[in-house]
């Protein structure tokens, strides 16, 4: 093991709901990413990685812990994430690093650490129960939180809204930090994760970002809106869930909305730009990656948002700079589950206590020219669903299964955009047969089912129990002792400017 001192320091960048099929090796090439682009080149690129679930709070719980929620039991955007699961921020802070997270993570539960030493914001959603679905009403929409298409039909031009109020925060915070950290008063190797909001809806960006995209040939989807009948029935339910019979969406609302999703990748790759300029101006060395949570569908089918096993709602895009991996493109499917045995395992971290426990598995081997043989899990049990729904990708295939619903298998290398459900073709039954041993190995989808339903019902005799009487909110409070900033009395003011100051003077 590598000796404490010697370890690397990570910079972590994530980024929420982008669509991996924008990312086919590095952005793409008609996207105003700079910054991102000069990531891109010096980084190992995962052209086909997934989201372990659709949504957000469950995918972060994943992508820290390296397990599924099947068994995280972060089911939904209102799951508990359990203290006494290990995330990379545990298995790094254990190994002597300092770790710290500048933005969104969406834990729920009163514990809203999970191994990170310092928080510098607090959080953009709530972390109490409030958003627990209901299996036992099923069709049931709770307007206050669920997606609506108002996101869609209300998109545009602003300077501010709530979410760029925060990202401002998230990146101001995180270059605050690196300025902090190479003052070298603290000997230790640090992970720095800085995980913003964007390019999440609502579908609002500044006119800097969005005017880049006037002439831009992707306003709209390369597949068009799919009658509602003629969709299968896990779309059916998202696009209920999403309350789309109430609202009439046009070709401008489809081309404004994705106008301003694009800018808002340009807004990320901005603020992106700036931490690895502190970055680069500090002399810090780190291994970085960039991540997102999950996707978007963008229109595509008549989709938007996530919820969905589709390429734009499931891959995400993946890269990772770091001297132990070779810059090139892979295409062998993997997943965000992979990152925190990655991240162990670029910093010399064992995670043989818990590795029984973990579903994913280290990328440094396909940094290398290896391959990847097993295939890669998602499920999906949160609200636009009545029962748990699980895929698999495997090769060129992705297999999806619901207790409700018909099979549905897909070969990505011949129909990209997922038009021909081979489930019932004659000639693919053997690959279908295979699939679902694999994916029947994995999953018994009624303790799955029984499992969601418990803790759902729960969560919900808590969260009424606790809004009545005094409420004491579990959200995080970022911590300033204003006695300990700048200059105080109890300090030596020559000893304080010299030791805050990088370079040091002559």
């Amino acid at each position: 093991m590598t000796a404490p001192n010697s370890r690397p320091n990570i910079l972590i960048l994530m980024v929420d709901q982008l669509n991996g099929t924008l990312f086919p090796d590095g952005p793409a090439q008609w996207l105003h990413t700079p910054n991102l682009d000069r990531l891109a080149a010096k980084s190992t690129r995962f052209a086909n990685a997934y989201t372990a679930s659709p949504l957000c709070a469950p995918a972060r719980a994943s992508f820290m812990s390296g397990q599924l929620p099947s068994r995280t039991g972060v089911y939904d955007n209102a799951a508990e994430f359990a203290s006494s699961i290990p995330t990379y921020a545990h298995h790094l802070r254990r190994a002597g690093y300092y770790t710290a997270l500048s933005g969104k993570m969406h834990f729920v539960g009163p514990d809203q650490l999970h191994g990170f030493e310092q928080r510098l914001t607090t959080d953009i959603y709530p972390a109490d129960f409030g958003w627990t679905p209901d299996y036992r009403k099923p069709g049931e929409r709770i307007d206050w939180w669920y997606h609506n298409m108002g996101s869609v039909t209300g998109s545009g031009v602003a300077e501010i809204t709530n979410q760029m109020e925060y990202d401002d925060a998230v990146a101001f915070e995180a270059e605050q930090k690196l300025y902090d950290l190479s003052r070298g008063q603290d000997p230790r190797p640090w992970c720095l994760t800085v995980s913003f909001t964007h390019p999440h809806d609502p579908y609002v960006a500044r006119r800097e970002f969005w005017d880049l995209y006037n002439d831009c040939e992707h306003l709209m989807p390369e597949v068009g809106p799919i009658p509602y009948n003629d969709q299968d029935p896990h779309s059916k339910r998202i696009l209920d869930a999403n309350d789309l019979e109430n609202f009439e969406i046009t070709d401008a609302d489809v081309a404004r909305s994705r106008q301003a999703y694009f800018a808002n990748i340009s807004y990320l790759d901005q603020k992106i730009g700036g931490i690895l300029d502190v970055l680069e101006r500090t002399g810090q060395e780190a291994h970085i990656v960039f991540v997102s949570d999950h996707g978007d569908m963008l229109g595509e089918r008549g989709l938007w948002f996530k919820m969905s096993f589709f390429e734009g709602s499931a891959r995400v895009p993946l890269m990772i700079s770091a001297p132990e991996m070779a810059p090139g493109l892979v295409t062998d499917p993997v997943s965000t589950i992979d990152l925190c045995p990655t991240l162990c395992d670029l910093a010399g971290v064992s995670m043989e206590d818990v590795m029984p426990w973990t579903d994913g598995e280290s990328l440094m081997p396909l940094g290398n020219g290896g391959t990847r043989t097993s295939p890669v899990a998602m499920e999906y049990a949160a609200e636009g669903s009545y029962a748990p729904v699980v895929a698999l990708r495997y090769g060129p295939w992705k297999f999806t299964r619901c207790a409700l619903d018909p099979d549905q298998l897909f070969d990505l290398s011949t129909d990209p955009q997922e038009l021909t459900n081979l489930a019932e073709v004659a000639e693919h039954q053997g690959t279908r047969l295979t699939l679902r041993a694999k994916s029947e190995a994995r999953w018994d989808l009624a303790a799955f089912d029984a499992d969601v339903r418990e803790s759902q019902a729960r969560r919900w005799v808590v969260y009424e129990a606790l809004r009545n009487g005094s409420y004491y909110p579990w959200d995080f409070q970022p911590l300033r002792d204003a006695s300990e900033r700048y200059m105080r009395n109890h300090m030596d003011l020559n000893v304080l400017e010299e030791n805050q100051r990088f370079p040091r003077g002559e």
